[in-house]
């Protein structure tokens, strides 16, 4: 198995979710939403997922220049990799702060700001294509002579520590916020109150932020998400949305020096003749989050599908080095569908229930036929039966659905 932080926590995670979740339930303080939970979740899971393919850019690339550049060779000592912990969260800083900054990295990183609530289910919502704008920015630690392992195990636990700091039911914590990321700073950096916005990009240390410029306390709470709402549950369109836009802005402008300097300028750039840099609108106290909701049923059916295809994708990820290159990308590809009909259910698009059917039929022939290679044990007859018995309860719920509301159209 991989020893990577980010996946050996996932238990932590979720153990942490489920007491925030009993908050909720003795404060009675709405702090979880299914639909926007689970899309948070489902763009965690395509991430590491598809980090399976885009780890062997980074961590070769990391590779490459620690074999050719590197100036020292240092030693993997406990108090090295000290060193290298702060040293890994100073260029994460960097990392973190140039993905607000340049509209082209700011596409990898919108998706962690697109929710609108603030809990720790938000800390497992990042981009997919994150790590193509940042995983450059380490090679000064390959240069010095920190070796690949190190690197990766230290780099890991600065995103593992930042998970414990998306919460709403921590408050301030004294002179621990002098110098360490908390709670509250970081709710700040969440906000799209324009006195919030690229503020506080710290991981670990605050003292970063507060050396370079770009600190600022948490005063009114802030208002979750940006400035242009996502509005969807779609965890595969939450990741391209961004770069969509910008394809159809670029078609607009005129000219590869105003092209270029909307790829590379701060997001909301735009030429004079379009109206020149965006406004950060204010925020309004009629504002309602996006929360598009299906029916009970529905709802409760996605959420059972939804444990089902969490466990499937925590063995995946926990077996992922013993597959073929070829059975990674089929489970991949299966476990992408799988959130994104989850999404599509919950938004209640019009494919949702014959995306559904066509996941559940293809996922028990592509893990029994690809993946196990034909291997019919019990395992492989059990997918067929969960499969027939979810297309069942899910043509139940749709034909429920259909004559509730043609009963409420007849009595309006």
């Amino acid at each position: 198995m991989d020893f990577n932080p980010i996946i050996l926590s996932i238990p932590i995670y979720f153990a942490l979710i489920g007491i925030e979740l009993l908050i909720q339930a003795i404060r009675k303080y709405r702090i979880y939403r299914l639909n926007d939970a689970i899309t948070n979740i489902s763009c965690g899971i395509t991430q590491q997922v598809t980090g399976i393919f885009f780890k062997i850019l980074s961590i070769t690339a990391y590779q490459f220049v620690y074999e050719n550049f590197a100036l020292f060779e240092i030693l993997p000592t406990w108090y090295n990799l000290i060193i290298l912990f702060v040293l890994a969260d100073f260029f994460y800083y960097w990392a973190h702060r140039k993905s607000h900054e340049i509209n082209l990295f700011w596409g990898g990183h919108v998706v962690h700001h697109q929710s609108e609530d603030y809990n720790f289910s938000v800390a497992l919502r990042q981009g997919s294509f994150q790590i193509i704008w940042t995983f450059f920015f380490y090679f000064p630690l390959a240069i010095l002579g920190f070796d690949t392992l190190s690197f990766v195990l230290m780099s890991g636990l600065v995103t593992v520590y930042q998970f414990w700091i998306h919460t709403e039911t921590i408050g301030k914590l004294g002179p621990f916020e002098w110098i360490m990321n908390t709670p509250s700073h970081h709710r700040v950096h969440h906000g799209r109150n324009p006195k919030y916005i690229d503020k506080n990009h710290a991981g670990v240390f605050i003292i970063w932020d507060r050396m370079f410029g770009t600190f600022q306390e948490e005063e009114e709470k802030p208002t979750y998400g940006i400035t242009k709402p996502t509005a969807s549950w779609n965890p595969v369109w939450v990741n391209l949305q961004h770069y969509v836009e910008m394809a159809g802005d670029l078609k607009q402008m005129k000219g590869f020096k105003n092209k270029l300097n909307y790829i590379f300028n701060k997001p909301g750039w735009r030429p004079e003749e379009m109206g020149g840099q965006m406004p950060i609108p204010e925020v309004k106290k009629d504002d309602q989050k996006y929360n598009q909701k299906a029916g009970a049923a529905i709802s409760l059916y996605v959420l059972v599908q939804y444990i089902i295809i969490l466990g499937g994708t925590a063995l995946f990820l926990f077996q992922a080095e013993k597959l073929s290159m070829l059975q990674q990308i089929i489970a991949v590809a299966l476990i992408i569908l799988s959130v994104l009909s989850c999404g599509l259910l919950l938004e209640e698009n019009k494919y949702s229930f014959t995306l559904e059917v066509f996941r559940l039929i293809v996922t028990p022939v592509s893990i029994g036929f690809l993946i196990l290679g034909g291997n019919f044990d019990p395992f492989f007859y059990g997918l067929f039966v969960y499969s027939f018995l979810s297309i069942g309860i899910l043509l139940f719920f749709k034909r429920t659905t259909v004559s509730t509301v043609q009963q409420s159209t007849k009595t309006i």
